[in-house]
């Protein structure tokens, strides 16, 4: 027997016909089979909790490993024991679904290293986490310590904003200019974040924009020799001349500027046009969703049933991760979705999908009580606008395939009950309905050229 064969053998699961349930490593006429039935004499009992699987190392099961790694780990040296507060982590991780896969994630040098550090921390609070070394498994411990309660929930982007604006500012070249970068940050930002409940994906992105092009602009004044109070009408010309188009974003900066009295009021910025983002037509919309539709669809069902949310009903990928299970309904005979005020039926194949993500639904150490749809990687929290957006890119621009779907379904309905059944507003719907209108009379014109031609 290859090796291959003999691990698959160990790790099949299920009930023998003798009703026996657990390990069946045998096959007798083609089915699995236990131990006893096969007359395989294979060593598959754990000798510390003495279930029947797939042992790990020195007689040890994945799961019992798993647990004294974890308890080692977060033993606080100390003391000699886990610090109280800790004890529902520990316990989250130890009960992690897949043992093997979190315990080859705890074996990473940097986690380890990390549990290592949190396990000294004589109280854990976020100041404490923050004072450990900043990296991605910080932050995934700190969502799992909130998502176990064990640290009170806070912004998360937010504070990232705040981590991500301190890197940026070393990137200016003038220590003038970097003071004003910072003033910018800080009171205008910042001070319009700590005003909203909590800071949107979107909010952070564009916030992120605004800074960068911000510090490349006030880099191009420093290699001009310019001073931001000296900034004149042909220079923000000639920023705006030389680059590309999203050099257009520095008019925010522009306008807080203006409002400070760091340059003059009469200087101008043209801005970023609206309404010129490509649409994809209906004839791809229709190939697209084919394609996610097929008997060998090339994305996951997770993927499938967001592509459908953008194709069919035209909406934003930042709403599409925010969707709850409060708003499906999975029966046998129907499929809806809420995605305004009133429910929507999803036909075959379209239901497929959010009936599959309904099956698998299941607690997790990152995700013990999940009610997001889209769950995402980090605890408690639904999936990254952006990664959801990359995986949908290898099919479709979800931007463009979302204006098309709205260019449209503007053809067909109201705007008003359009509004409602989608979750937009009628003011949005209002003007997607006179674009395709527009385009519709332009149509209309074009035939009648024709016809008298």
């Amino acid at each position: 027997m290859c090796g291959y064969c003999y691990q698959a053998a160990k790790r099949t699961r299920g009930v023998c016909p003798c009703g026996h349930d657990g390990v069946l490593p045998g096959i007798i006429n083609g089915q699995p089979a236990c131990r006893k039935c096969a007359g395989i004499k294979l060593n598959v009992d754990c000798v510390v909790c003495g279930a029947e699987d797939e042992l790990y190392a020195q007689g040890r099961c994945w799961r019992c490993v798993l647990g004294s790694t974890v308890d080692r780990l977060l033993t606080n040296p100390e003391t000699g024991v886990i610090n109280e507060e800790l004890n529902p982590f520990a316990t989250a991780l130890k009960s992690m679904k897949r043992a093997n896969s979190g315990l080859t994630w705890i074996n990473q040098e940097h986690v380890t290293a990390f549990l290592a550090e949190l396990a000294r921390t004589p109280l854990v609070t976020h100041d404490a986490v923050d004072g450990l070394p900043r990296s991605r498994t910080r932050e995934y411990v700190r969502e799992l310590l909130v998502t176990h309660q064990i640290l009170p929930p806070r912004d998360g982007l937010l504070h990232r904003y705040i981590d991500w604006s301190n890197d940026a500012l070393d990137r200016l070249k003038s220590a003038e200019h970097r003071d004003i970068a910072n003033r910018y940050i800080r009171w205008h930002h910042l001070r319009q974040m700590h005003s909203m409940k909590s800071v949107s994906h979107g909010t952070f992105l564009r916030s992120k924009q605004t800074v960068t092009v911000t510090i490349e602009f006030l880099n191009w004044l420093t290699d001009r020799d310019v001073l931001i109070g000296d900034l004149s009408q042909p220079d923000l010309d000639a920023w705006q001349s030389e680059g590309p188009s999203t050099r257009e974003f520095a008019i925010r900066f522009l306008a807080w500027a203006i409002t400070t009295k760091l340059v003059a009021v009469d200087l101008t910025m043209t801005p970023h046009r609206r309404g010129t983002s490509p649409k994809m037509s209906a004839e791809a919309q229709q190939d697209a969703v084919d394609s996610i539709t097929s008997n060998q669809p090339a994305l996951n069902p997770r993927d499938r049933a967001a592509a459908i949310l953008v194709l069919v009903f035209g909406q934003q990928i930042d709403r599409v991760v925010k969707l709850t299970w409060d708003c499906v309904i999975v029966s046998d005979e129907l499929v809806t979705v809420t995605l305004g005020d009133i429910a929507v039926a999803l036909p075959a194949p379209l239901d497929e999908p959010f009936r599959y993500l309904a099956g698998e639904r299941a607690n997790t150490a990152a995700h013990p009580a999940t009610n997001w749809v889209f769950r995402g990687y980090v605890p408690g929290q639904h999936i990254n606008p952006g990664h959801l957006r990359n995986r949908l890119k290898s099919t479709f621009g979800t931007r463009a395939a979302r204006l098309g779907t709205l260019h449209e379904l503007t053809k067909l309905a109201p705007a008003a009950i359009l509004a409602d059944t989608l979750g937009y507003s009628p003011a949005t719907i209002e003007r997607h309905a006179v674009a395709s209108a527009a385009t519709y009379a332009q149509y209309i014109s074009a035939i009648d050229g024709d016809i008298n031609v």
